[in-house]
């Protein structure tokens, strides 16, 4: 009877209670009294004129109160693809650069630099706040040009950060301390992680319009009309090319007209530049947005990652560069900018700026690169002149799918609702993100058929 009493007390649910029998007509344990002290819960038991009492205290986390995070909505695509053993699956979700036979891609010239810190016998000591002198300069230099009057009249505030993302939180925290109460408008849509970064920097965020589902294009007098509705000197975050996730950018004449209605009502320009060299096979050309908001004098916030363009994705490179009016004013942010890295993450890793900065500073890497670069972004137009030739001869409704062509860069947008896409997953067990997002540099050639059934089914059968 003791045992399994005692067996019965151990899994009580609640933090404690107390269990009790009496002489009459009820069952006993003997007259010791039983204390238990070792383990995670303790029981304890007295007896007394014939009533025992016992107590069992059951610990509870004092983190119960942590809920469970929904999965990331990107990354989680790639697990659900994994768990997933169908011969003909497609990963389309997370925007990594595939070979034609779908895998990973190292550059050439990344491991030539590779091989050049190990002939160098580069230390792993830390970096100063601001990151490896050599790579900031030659980021800030590739994305203005080096002959830029703002580099020369060091009016270029640049601090490495831990890629896009880490660059782009850093940005946001300066907005937060030196601009309160200031909202940053951001397109609707983006790319993910963006309202993230800004919520957890408790910055202000809405969204001008950017996205046209009716045209698969660019709602440029709505984005024109939210932008001039805004507060006087809101922050206006821009893609600086190859538009996440819509694939869609504005025209050399639109991002002129952009600058204008910006400078007039004395906003502040923070440019996200994921894909320099890698949407156009351009370093220049992918940077003339940015470019020509500094040539007009108008302050402007950059933040820059090397994922993409030079495959560096784990190694967490980038910067944020702030282009202001004055070499004082440059020197006063990035006082203010490292003073925010120190306790965030100290600072930057080495290996990743090392390569950025061999790359761009040898004549024959950098030449080098850009023909590797010019070659990821061939395979990718490539794959969606396949893709639109394929839908448009399946598919005879009539549908105009030319948008596949004038979108740029690693993702298509294909216009497809939740429900479509989920078809595109559950039927077809093609894996994207739940707004319609495809990335085109994880398609192949070879899959581009398959890949038009899919879409063409989804389109026209699920609404």
């Amino acid at each position: 009877m003791a045992s399994s009493f005692l067996s019965a007390a151990s899994h009580a649910v609640s933090p404690s209670c107390s269990l009790s029998t009496t002489h009459k007509g009820k069952p006993m344990l003997g007259g010791n009294t039983l204390r238990f002290h070792k383990g995670p819960n303790s029981f304890s038991s007295s007896r007394s004129r014939g009533r025992i009492s016992m107590a069992v205290a059951v610990n509870v986390s004092r983190f119960e109160g942590i809920p469970m995070a929904p999965p990331d909505p990107i990354l989680g695509v790639s697990e659900a693809f994994k768990a997933d053993n169908s011969d003909v699956k497609l990963n389309l979700g997370v925007g990594a650069y595939r070979t034609e036979e779908l895998q990973p891609y190292v550059l050439n010239v990344v491991k030539k630099a590779e091989n050049l810190m190990l002939e160098r016998g580069d230390n792993k000591e830390y970096l100063p706040i601001e990151g490896l002198a050599a790579f900031n300069k030659a980021t800030a230099e590739l994305l203005l040009g080096a002959d830029n009057p703002a580099i020369k009249q060091q009016r270029v505030a640049t601090v490495q950060g831990l890629s896009g993302t880490g660059s782009l939180r850093l940005g946001a925290a300066l907005i937060e301390r030196y601009f309160p109460g200031a909202k940053v408008l951001i397109s609707a849509p983006t790319w993910g992680n963006h309202k993230n970064i800004f919520n957890d920097a408790s910055v202000p965020w809405s969204e001008y319009r950017y996205y046209d589902p009716k045209t698969v294009g660019l709602d440029f007098e709505g984005m024109i009309e939210d932008i001039k509705s805004a507060p006087e000197g809101s922050f206006i975050l821009l893609h600086g090319c190859a538009h996440n996730p819509t694939g869609i950018d504005p025209t050399p004449e639109q991002w002129e007209k952009i600058a204008d209605l910006i400078e007039e009502k004395n906003h502040i320009p923070f440019f996200d530049v994921a894909y320099q060299g890698f949407a156009s096979g351009s370093l220049d050309e992918d940077a003339a947005s940015v470019r020509l908001f500094v040539a007009r004098g108008i302050e402007v916030l950059v933040a820059q990652s090397y994922s993409k363009n030079l495959g560096l994705y784990a190694q967490r490179i980038g910067a944020i560069n702030v282009i202001s009016s004055s070499p004082e004013s440059a020197a006063r942010e990035t006082s203010q900018l490292k003073r925010i890295a120190r306790p965030m993450y100290s600072n930057p890793p080495v290996h990743g700026a090392r390569i950025v900065a061999d790359v761009v500073g040898n004549p024959v890497l950098f030449n080098e690169w850009k023909a590797e670069m010019e070659m990821m972004a061939g395979r990718i137009k490539n794959v969606r002149q396949q893709l639109y030739d394929s839908i448009t001869s399946k598919d005879k409704s009539g549908k105009d799918w030319s948008f596949i062509l004038k979108q740029i860069g690693m993702f298509s947008f294909t216009g497809l609702n939740k429900n479509q896409s989920d078809n595109m997953t559950n039927k077809w067990h093609v894996y994207m993100t739940k707004d319609g997002r495809i990335s085109s540099a994880g398609l192949s050639l070879a899959k581009c058929e398959y890949l038009a059934d899919a879409i063409i089914d989804s389109y026209h059968n699920v609404s």
